[in-house]
């Protein structure tokens, strides 16, 4: 159903759409912007799967209520 969807036409096309809208001057600024919201993007993913996947080394100890106040008589 989908078969050539995107084409290299397809990408020309898209491409030329692009430099319209941006301009030759902008669009270095926008991919780079696009490529470090990207990077971003695969480090949070990395970041998360990390910790689901890496048992607790270390169970954190649990709270210990704090010992009462001394009461000021006078």
């Amino acid at each position: 159903m989908f078969e050539g969807a995107m084409s290299p036409w397809h990408w020309l096309i898209v491409l030329v759409i692009v430099l319209l809208i941006f301009g030759p001057k902008k669009l270095p600024e926008v991919g780079k912007g696009l490529g470090t919201a990207i990077r971003g993007f695969r480090e949070g993913l990395k970041g998360m799967s990390d910790e689901i996947q890496a048992p607790d080394a270390k169970p954190k100890p649990d709270e210990k209520p704090s010992p009462p106040k001394p009461e000021l008589k006078g």
